[in-house]
């Protein structure tokens, strides 16, 4: 399979992960694990001269390759955005509280990826506020940097840029 081929495959497998751990709660878990098998089979170490990609997401319920996680995870009533009391609406509400601690930042062998795929669900517009975190603590110079989204009703918008803005290094592409 071609190097391109099979960073799409990587990137829909992703994606769907995403999208699936987004919108749902136990009903999805069979089709998620299968769909991350999928994809982590579909992701080989690149050879000669073509370059290393990451793939690096957050996902509020779970997934398969590097996670963007939060130290204190997201429940299913943080996440109820239709609350004002949820953490979630408090953390739009009140941007001092989007600074969110993840179990870890630290890519392994981070200097070794020239491509980093970031995906993340859109909130209120925005990536989601873990991914922030993740940005701000990596150097992007010399990389890619590919944004890609899931949401319900939302487009990327300036998410990318955001992202960018927030990262200060690397070539940022619109995603």
């Amino acid at each position: 399979m071609q190097w391109g081929k099979r960073v799409l495959t990587c990137v829909a497998g992703v994606a769907a992960i995403i999208s699936m751990a987004g919108c749902g709660g136990s009903g999805n878990a069979g089709t998620s694990a299968s769909l991350a098998s999928e994809a982590t089979q579909t992701i080989t170490p690149s050879t000669g001269s073509e370059s290393a990609t990451l793939v690096a997401y957050f996902s509020a319920t779970g997934g398969t390759l590097f996670e963007i996680e939060p130290a204190e995870p997201y429940t299913n009533d943080d996440l109820n955005y239709n609350d004002p009391d949820s953490r979630v609406s408090k953390e739009h509400d009140d941007e001092s509280l989007r600074d969110v601690k993840l179990t870890t930042t630290d890519v392994p062998d981070w200097s070794s990826y020239t491509t980093v795929y970031i995906g993340y669900p859109i909130w209120w517009g925005e990536a989601a506020w873990p991914v922030n975190t993740f940005v701000r603590a990596n150097d992007f110079s010399g990389k890619t940097a590919i944004p890609f989204c899931t949401s319900a009703s939302s487009s990327l918008g300036s998410s990318a840029s955001n992202l960018a803005k927030l990262a200060t290094t690397g070539d940022w592409k619109e995603g």
